[in-house]
């Protein structure tokens, strides 16, 4: 992507979130930072000067357009990076609606409602939509359902947008990477009862070295979906 661009980020905290964000703004690039709540868009803010910040509880999707109401959307909108997620394992015979709803609000819905917000100016720009999905959204596994849903409904998602948007100039792209050191990981690794060796998985800035080359490549060619799974 040829100049200064803005980025609509989640997920920008920690992870590979942070790491994407990082290497976008030492490159001088518009971040548009969402956050759950002020206190920690005010963080963010400190942590990315420049930066813009957005506020909106993804876990409660149906009043994400309320809270974007009360707050000024950029006007252009060049990427729109889905990063931030969550995971809570266990049997589905344990599993409680509300473990459900929360991976799935998180994990699929709130995503597709911020893209439904962006679109005109994704369109304008002839942009791009990014999903950072998972291994999981691709095979699924014991005590992996709700998470695994949540991203085979991601994958899902992606694929539709690219149909529909195709004809708008707007590219998508679904990246799965495979386990990730950082805080989810490490949560992940507590669920299961397992040490948590960090050197053991991907860097995030590997990931973001590959979400880096796919929204960067050239109008003329499309990423669609990129597995990135431990070197090690």
């Amino acid at each position: 992507m040829a100049g200064m661009a803005t980025h609509v980020i989640t997920g920008a905290g920690s992870g590979i979130g942070a790491a994407v964000a990082r290497r976008l703004h030492a490159r001088g690039d518009d971040l548009v930072l969402h956050a759950r709540d002020a206190g920690r868009a005010k963080e963010l803010a400190a942590e990315y000067p420049g930066a813009s910040t957005l506020v909106g509880d993804l876990a409660d999707p149906d009043k994400l357009s309320w809270a974007f109401s009360h707050q000024s959307l950029p006007d252009r909108v060049d990427t729109l990076l889905h990063i931030a997620g969550v995971v809570d394992l266990g049997p589905v015979g344990e599993l409680t609606p509300k473990t459900w709803r929360h991976q799935l609000n998180v994990n699929l819905i709130a995503p597709a409602e911020l893209t439904r917000h962006f679109l005109p100016q994704l369109r304008l720009s002839g942009g791009h939509v990014l999903f950072v999905n998972s291994g999981a959204g691709l095979r699924a596994s014991a005590d992996w359902s709700a998470y695994a849903a949540s991203k085979h409904g991601l994958k899902a998602l992606a694929d539709s947008l690219r149909h529909e948007e195709h004809p708008h100039g707007i590219r998508v792209t679904s990246v799965y990477p495979g386990r990730t050191a950082s805080p989810m990981q490490a949560k992940v690794h507590q669920q299961e009862g397992k040490a948590y060796d960090a050197a053991q998985w991907i860097d995030p800035e590997s990931v973001a070295t590959t979400i880096l080359m796919a929204i960067d490549l050239p109008g003329d060619a499309e990423v669609n979906d990129l597995t990135v799974r431990p070197g090690r």
